[in-house]
């Protein structure tokens, strides 16, 4: 007879627990599992056996037991590494990763992505305090790296001191309960001040090692990091960036340019100064840091990329770029594509499964960051040089189904010709949408219906004009009524921030992004062309105006959220003899619907108005502000007439008809 042996069928016991556990992702990555092993089997006497073997069950099976892996913060990046047991040929194409993540108040699928190798990671934050836990899985289910991994960690609040420090520990934006603005989940507003910077996630802007110094001016050989801080000093909170050009480079191509069956792969910003047969300018290389780009090109099939062959580490740079701009406070607005690679992409490949998964990809990259995310750069249609504003609808209408919205709930827009709401559509038809948008064409009074339109759409969403008038920008779109203002000059300067409070006081309250000719981020390392090197461009003075916008609309608090429109109370709204297609002699009015707070704009050449609309016999304190100095001037007592219109001030210098602009406020006492 077979003596019986408590120890080793303790140990077997014990071996066969704590490989389940190992295999399913439980068992705490505390010691290696040998270790474990050897630490349990010292105490195992045949007098204890029954003891141990209990213990251990309850060990590594009560959930209780679980250590947390880590304390973060909630809004913290948090990031989960995978490594797959199994090869796959395209694991881009092949496989999908998630976690299913609760805490509290949050239960949903997080979608996570590869990065190399056998690696997969999902990106997470947690957005209250409390116990967050998470478990893997994949549509990859024989796959023992990828699926059944667990983990847990604790999440607390950053600290006021933390929270001034740097805002965006306040959370992922969020509209307004009424719609029209933007806030953290804390209720602290979020105006966005934003500047455009579409190729800065090449090497053209590298991100260096390089300490900034804090008085630092912008100068040939701007690293990412010098031109944050400049722009932070200034007040910004924001950029957009491209995230990539799949087609572009300083090739043997034209910037623009078909293949022999007649698709055109690129309608690119030219390098200038570099010429291809034919007497063209190629395209500007996109390309990031370390040469990488951001899909693999097909051999042989005249520079196309293989759009279901993604290159990770292109992205590792842009990951840096956000990592640093979230650390300084800013919310990149952050966008898939420009619209010309597109038409390769659809006629060679499946356009909205591929597509789909490359705005998927971003999403779950980049999900984690505090951002706004544009879905596409959809600046014009051009027949041939870009899909249409349904193909691309319907792409992204597809991608909404599959994997939903936001998993963190960031604003989701499109940097647009015109207007969101009339090229895509609102609501059902354009389900992925959460904030509108207009840019782009007109950049003049024409863009201002479009706005207050949107402001009236039901359901209110959070609006901006995100390519407003362009100072330096030497080009047809940038011209007003006829006029093409020399680069930098006052006349420039006054264009931009005329677009500034124009747009805000038609609707637009998320805020405003300004923009330069040197959106493209041309290095002083190449020759000059026709838009100016970007260092040039981050000198000139229409960016100082956006500070003042900010405290302007900032200064009554978060009042600001709740103006509606009313320019239609002033009398004038428009001088005479005023263009639809110009920047001048307009008038702009938002007011609370309370009326007791109101916020004037007045163009160059504005006259003198009456308005209408406020509470009769009424006093109000009414204070000119410089949008030039950003200074306050003193506050003028006004009384409103019995039918609550009031005769407004003369503009500073006693002029009946202003000869620069001037914005105002008015409070009732």
């Amino acid at each position: 007879m077979a003596t019986f042996k408590p120890v080793a069928l303790l140990k077997r016991t014990a071996k066969f627990i704590i490989s389940s556990m190992s295999l399913s992702g439980s068992l705490p990555q505390i010691m290696p599992q040998n270790h474990v092993e050897k630490t349990l089997f010292k105490w195992a006497r045949p007098d204890t056996w029954a003891i141990g073997a209990v213990g251990i069950w309850l060990l590594f099976c009560s959930e209780s037991a679980f250590p947390a892996e880590s304390n973060k913060h909630i809004w913290e990046l948090h990031e989960i590494e995978l490594h797959a047991s199994k090869s796959y040929a395209n694991p881009y194409v092949d496989v999908e990763i998630w976690v299913e993540l609760t805490g509290p108040g949050f239960a949903r699928r997080v979608y996570g992505f590869w990065d190399g190798g056998d690696l997969y990671r999902v990106r997470i934050v947690a957005t209250a305090p409390g116990t967050w836990s998470w478990i893997s899985g994949s549509n990859q289910p024989a796959d023992k790296g990828l699926n059944g991994k667990r983990g847990r960690f604790a999440a607390h609040d950053w600290t006021d001191d933390e929270k001034r420090a740097n805002p965006t520990r306040r959370g992922f934006l969020r509209p307004t309960s009424n719609g029209h603005a933007l806030q953290y989940p804390d209720g602290t507003p979020f105006f966005l001040l934003g500047d455009t910077w579409l190729g800065a996630v090449t090497w053209r802007l590298p991100l260096t090692e390089a300490r900034v110094e804090p008085a630092y001016e912008a100068a040939p050989g701007v690293t990412f990091q010098q031109a944050v801080a400049l722009r932070k000093r200034q007040g910004f909170n924001s950029v957009s960036m491209i995230a990539a050009f799949p087609t572009w480079a300083s090739d043997q191509y034209p910037n623009t340019y078909a293949d022999k069956k007649g698709i055109f792969y690129r309608n690119a910003w030219e390098q200038f100064g570099v010429m291809v047969p034919g007497g063209k300018p190629t395209a500007k290389s996109m390309h990031d840091e370390r040469g990488y780009r951001p899909f693999e090109v097909l051999p042989d099939r005249e520079g196309l990329p293989d759009y279901d062959r993604i290159v990770p580490q292109f992205f590792r740079s842009l990951d840096r770029k956000m990592q640093l701009l979230n650390e300084q406070g800013f919310i990149a607005m952050l966008e898939t594509v420009r619209r010309d690679v597109a038409p390769p992409w659809k006629a060679y490949f499946n356009f909205d499964e591929s597509f789909s998964r490359f705005v998927e990809y971003m999403v779950a990259r980049y999900g984690a960051y505090n951002l706004i995310f544009s879905k596409v750069h959809f600046d014009i249609y051009l027949p041939n040089l870009s899909l249409t504003a349904d193909e691309f609808n319907q792409a992204l209408n597809y991608h909404y189904k599959k994997y939903g919205p936001m998993p963190f709930g960031q604003p989701v827009t499109s940097l647009i010709d015109h207007a969101t709401d009339m090229t895509f559509g609102t609501g059902e038809k354009a389900p992925w949408i959460t904030m509108h948008s207009t840019g782009n064409k007109p950049r003049d009074h024409g863009i201002y219906a479009d706005m207050e339109r949107q402001f009236r759409l039901s359901p209110a969403m959070p609006t901006a004009n995100l390519e407003p008038h362009y100072t330096g920008w030497v080009h047809g779109n940038n011209v007003v009524n006829g006029e093409q203002a020399e680069s930098g000059s006052d006349r420039d300067n006054y264009f931009s921030r005329a677009q500034m409070y124009g747009c805000v006081l038609s609707g637009g309250l998320a805020g405003h992004v300004h923009g330069t000719g040197a959106y493209d981020v041309t290095s002083a390392s190449e020759p000059r062309g026709g838009r100016p090197y970007f260092w040039e461009a981050l000198r000139y003075y229409s960016a100082e105006y956006m500070r003042g916008l900010g405290e302007f609309m900032l200064s009554e608090g978060t009042r600001y959220r709740d103006l509606e429109l009313a320019s239609d109370a002033l009398e004038p709204r428009t001088a005479p003899g005023s263009s639809e297609q110009g920047l001048d002699g307009w008038s702009f009015l938002m007011r609370t619907p309370a009326r007791d707070l109101g916020f004037f704009y007045f163009e160059n050449r504005a006259k003198q108005p009456l308005t209408s609309g406020w509470k009769p016999n009424t006093h109000y304190h009414f204070t000119w502000f410089d949008p030039r100095t950003g200074k306050w001037s003193q506050a003028v007592e006004l009384v409103t007439d019995d039918r609550g219109v009031i005769q407004l001030p003369v503009f500073p210098g006693n002029e009946a008809v202003a000869s620069t602009d001037w914005a105002a406020k008015i409070l009732a006492r």
